[in-house]
Order: structure tokens, then sequence, then C-alpha cells
């Protein structure tokens, strides 16, 4: 029986993706050493965790048509989309908010059309039931034999591909952290820190969105991917700035001088929102000095693809900041 090949054969994704260390004075003066885990550049079309968590999932589909659930302006079903664009194969997404049929697309779903992807709009009540067995025996019923992943792309296969960050990261900090949708990056950062423990390492999730959930959820997806608990982590949950994509003058100030003081573009949905919280933690003192911090860098702002540029350069007293090469 002949074997489709694996998708990392014809997308080549960057890994591992590269490790910068950036000189923020409000990180330095505390003996703090701030890192930057660049899965932005993974792939141009899938960067950061879309990758990571889709790429076991599209081995096992084995170019089956893929269907995915998503709102509006869903990373998720864009990447999906492009990934079914990329090894031709067909996509479907299943969008919250039946109103927006009868819409023009929003620049996020135009994208996902563009790219081949069907979309079927649902409305609220049906989309919150989604993973019930009535739902999906309807969606079956109407698109056939369908490989189908969950919203934001976390499932078991999913963590296990996120294991690979923290297997690259091992060594290399003590404190891994990344925003968190639906907690399926954060069950396999744990987890693949966990076979380096040293007694110090741990992963840090941040909410961007409110609700209490993601506790739980990742606790289900790490006995789902690695059959029980895995690794040191833990939640943060102060900092969801009102909710999901959701943002304040505050939130708005600190990405824009981010920006200013590193040269680097803040998606502001996920990573403003981590960057922010580490800041605030640093300032707290939720950092021992000699810490080495690790922010996982897991999406761009919605610009052309991402392209690797220097990290804008420290004032003249310092030394330029160091990329390390991770390997696995």
């Amino acid at each position: 029986m002949n074997h489709p090949p694996r998708p990392e054969t014809f997308l080549r994704p960057r890994v591992p993706s590269p490790l910068q260390e950036v000189r923020d004075d409000r990180f330095s003066r505390r003996g703090i050493t701030l890192l930057l885990k660049r899965d932005d550049l993974i792939h141009p079309d899938l960067p950061g965790n879309k990758w990571r968590k889709l790429a076991l999932n599209l081995e096992a589909a084995g170019g089956r048509t893929l269907l995915t659930f998503g709102g509006a302006y869903s990373n998720h079903l864009r990447a999906t989309a492009a990934a079914g664009r990329l090894l031709a194969f067909p996509t479907i997404g299943v969008v919250r908010g039946d109103e927006l049929a009868h819409r023009p697309l929003n620049p996020s779903l135009a994208r996902c059309a563009a790219d081949g992807m069907r979309l079927h709009f649902v409305d609220r009540t049906a989309y919150r039931a989604k993973a019930s067995p009535e739902v999906l025996k309807g969606l079956l019923s109407l698109f056939g034999d369908v490989e189908v992943i969950p919203e934001g792309g976390s499932n078991a296969l999913a963590a296990q591909g996120c294991a690979a960050l923290g297997r690259e990261l091992r060594g290399h900090t003590d404190v891994a952290a990344v925003a968190c949708g639906t907690g399926g990056t954060l069950a396999g950062l744990a987890a693949g820190l966990a076979a380096g423990l040293d007694g110090g390492q741990r992963a840090l999730g941040i909410p961007v969105l409110r609700g209490g959930f993601l506790g739980a959820a990742v606790t289900e997806l790490q006995r789902e991917a690695f059959g029980g608990p895995a690794g040191h982590w833990s939640l943060d949950e102060r900092f969801t700035f009102g909710g999901y994509a959701r943002t304040t003058p505050e939130l708005d100030a600190f990405a824009a001088d981010f920006e200013d003081r590193h040269g680097l573009p803040v998606e502001r949905v996920y990573v403003a929102k981590l960057l922010f919280a580490l800041t605030a933690l640093a300032e707290e003192g939720a950092f021992a000095p000699g810490t080495r911090v690790s922010a996982v860098i897991t999406g761009t702002p919605e610009t052309p693809a991402p392209q690797e540029q220097p990290l804008r350069a420290p004032p003249p007293h310092e030394p330029p900041p160091q990329e390390s090469s991770v390997s696995r």
C-alpha cells in the first residue's frame, strides 16, 4: 500500500525555529534573560504553532478532505486552507455565525476561500454544540467521509506535534511561555520540556480569552496525547484584556513600544498579551535573577509572509543579541 509523503517533504518548515535573545532593560535590570522563540518563521503560510499542531493531523488524514471549525477571523482556518492548497487536498471550514453567509467575506475568510476552502456557516447555538454527536453526525451526512479536526486544531495529535517545541527548548530556557487559546500548544510544550527536566524547567500559559476552562482542557489533552500529566505547567489568567481579540489602549501602547524597542512586529491577539504578561511578571518579581524566559512567538500581524530581520541594535554600550540554533 502506498502512503502519501509526509507533509514536511513538500512544505519544508524551518524547524527548529530560531531562538533569539533580546536586550530589554525591564528584564535585564532584574537579571532576567528574555528570549524569543521565533515560531513565526517556521513557514510563511503555516507560521508558529499552526504548523506544529497541523503536521501530524495532516499526515493522519492522508489526503482526505479535512473539516475543521473557527470564527470569522480564525488563524486556524486560514492555516488549514493554506495547507490544503499547498498539499492539494480539499478543506471545509465550519464558521461560527450563519448571519455571515449573506455578507461579503472579510479578508480572513476571503483568503480561506481563495485557498480553496469550502465555507459552511452555522448558527451560534449549533456551533457551541459542534463537538456533540448530533452535530457531528449532521456534518458527516452532509459532507461524507472527512477527517475532523477541532476548533483551534487542538487534539491529541496537535499536542504531540507541539512537544517538539519543548524538545527544542530543553537546556536553553528555564521558563517557556506561550499565549493560549485552546491549550494544545501548552500541553505539548510542557510534555516536550519534561524529558529534559533539570528540576527547574517549566511551561507557562497566558490565556487570551476568559472562561477559566483551559486548565481542564490542557489536562485532558495531555491525558489523550501522553497518557497522563506531562511536565510542569501553569496558567496565569490575568491578562485576557477583556477576552479574545479584545484590547485596551494600555495593551496597544505596550505592543507599539515593544515594536519600537526591538523592531519586531507584534501580533495583537496572542503575542502582545504574552509579552505584556511576561513584562508584568518580571516587574512583580515572579522570575528570580538568572532566569532565562522564552516567549514563543506564535504568529505575525496580518501582513505579507514573515521575513526574518535582525532585531534592532541595542544601545552602543551593550553587545548585540545572539541567535542560537537550537537542536532537537
